[in-house]
């Protein structure tokens, strides 16, 4: 990620199961430069048809220069490693370079996890700390980004951590609370499950619990106990968009 400083507003879009929004981001401050663009995701949401709404949503915005974009997939080197929550035409596609020709810009691609832990670490509720923090984002599944003093280790997807005989997001993913109608202490329960397993597992210094249902923390993170701080993030649904602008191509 270039510490270069751009000459203006960034573009960042967030790739979702039912909605993709972009924004133009001033990078210094992390910051939407104006108001979001919002289109539903196609269905099926293949490859092609996704990138023409990508293509849509940069028109709207009208924001010209290198964007960066957030997959909910493991990405590697630019191409498309897994489909958990996303159309399976999408393994093996070179995101980058299907971007780059849809949308005759430089692109960067990224987990969108991995993007939202980039923006929250940066301009949120990990600002600042050092050690090892672990970014968990509550929604249809449970995405994650880890960092070391900062540094991304990238694709971690915590949310696929064995638990209960199945997956965690199995158990513990918002969309699983609405589904089960969980009260807050039942879900505060399961989190708890979950958030000790990771604790095993890596013994970070700094939990931050994301994705939308961080604006409600206070219904089920009082209720939960660990060893490692547990706290909000701080830029909620803007995280994503906010950390796909940063990892944007610098000229």
């Amino acid at each position: 990620m270039s510490e270069e400083k751009a000459s203006g507003p960034v573009v960042g879009i967030d790739v979702g199961g039912t909605g993709i929004k972009g924004a133009p981001v001033d990078i210094a401050n992390g910051k939407f430069a104006r108001g979001r663009v919002r289109l539903l995701t196609p269905l099926p949401a293949t490859p092609r048809a996704v990138a023409d709404v990508v293509g849509e949503i940069l028109q709207q915005i009208g924001v010209a220069g290198p964007a960066g974009l957030t997959l909910p997939a493991v990405v590697r080197a630019g191409v498309v490693e897994t489909a958990s929550h996303i159309d399976h035409a999408w393994i093996g596609v070179d995101a980058v370079e299907l971007f780059a020709k849809a949308t005759g810009r430089p692109v960067a691609v990224v987990n969108d996890a991995d993007a939202a832990g980039i923006a929250e670490v940066r301009f949120g509720a990990g600002r600042g700390r050092a050690g090892v923090i672990v970014v968990v984002t509550l929604g249809t599944g449970i995405g994650s980004a880890l960092f070391v003093d900062g540094t991304l280790v990238p694709n971690s997807e915590l949310g696929h951590l064995p638990l209960h005989h199945g997956e965690a997001e199995d158990w513990a993913a918002e969309s699983v609370r609405e589904h089960d109608d969980l009260s807050w202490k039942k879900y505060a329960h399961r989190l708890q499950a979950y958030l000790e397993l990771v604790q095993r597992v890596l013994w970070p210094h700094l939990i931050i619990i994301g994705g939308g249902v961080s604006k409600k923390a206070g219904k089920f993170l009082p209720l939960i106990e660990l060893q490692t701080p547990v706290v909000p993030a701080q830029l909620h649904n803007d995280a994503g968009i906010i950390g796909a602008a940063m990892i944007a191509p610098r000229g």
